[in-house]
């Protein structure tokens, strides 16, 4: 099996001396850039299985590149993790919102990059062992395509917003709590406080949720956590 590649961009040399060794020790191949300029090199030129990205470059903001890579068809799936000085809750919140899959604050654990870097490959993984296509009116989850449609017509979410959404549209009708999703993400790590699933949530609505009119398909339950509504619930 070949390795995986990873790109890293970040300023910081020794810490992408630390990390790229790291990961590398691990089993992946690694490409280290400094600057956004040489992250659009390197992209342009190779095919990678996920990116870590820094927010504060040299020559521009992370936050701007995710929306440039969100916005083109080829690298609109990559997955990406935010590697950052920046721990607000409104960084992260901003961060997931334009569509990073996850976001590590520095200083951080090289064993828990390790953990979230698997956890993303293996969200973004296909699943070749389940082609079922869950109809919901006009939404469709493919799970063997990993895709959601909404009248025939792709939705434009990240491999873990699918990933989220496929867990809820699998349950139905059943509340299920942030703790059990997390589980069912296949070991997301989950921290303290973390708001995360709150935001995916959000993005997912906003797409698959496009008619004002029409009753919600992801409905919040105070206090225990996100239910799929049952078809005739929601049409």
């Amino acid at each position: 099996m070949p390795q995986q590649r990873l790109l890293l961009i970040d300023d910081d040399l020794r810490l992408t001396d630390m990390v790229g060794g790291y990961l590398r020790h691990n089993g992946f191949e690694v490409d280290t850039a400094g600057s956004l300029a040489a992250g659009r090199d390197r992209i342009r030129q190779a095919a990678y299985d996920a990116l870590l990205l820094d927010l504060m470059l040299p020559d521009g903001d992370g936050l701007d590149f995710t929306r440039e890579l969100r916005a083109q068809p080829r690298t609109r799936r990559l997955p990406l993790l935010m590697l950052t000085a920046r721990g607000e809750p409104t960084d992260r919140i901003v961060g997931l919102e334009i569509g990073a899959d996850d976001y590590l604050p520095k200083p951080f654990e090289p064993r828990e990059l390790l953990a979230r870097v698997k956890a993303l490959l293996r969200r973004a993984a296909p699943d070749t062992g389940d082609d079922e296509v869950l109809v919901f009116g006009r939404l469709e989850v493919d799970l063997g395509a990993r895709q959601a449609r909404l009248d025939g017509q792709p939705c434009d979410l990240t491999s873990h917003q699918f990933e989220l959404l496929m867990v809820l549209a699998r349950s139905p009708g059943r509340v299920l709590t942030r703790d059990q999703i997390m589980d069912a993400l296949k070991g997301h790590p989950l921290e303290a406080f973390d708001r995360s699933i709150d935001v995916h949530i959000s993005r997912i609505r906003s797409v698959i949720e496009d008619d004002p009119k029409a009753p919600k398909r992801v409905l919040t339950v105070r206090g225990a956590g996100y239910v799929f509504a049952k078809k005739q619930d929601a049409e």
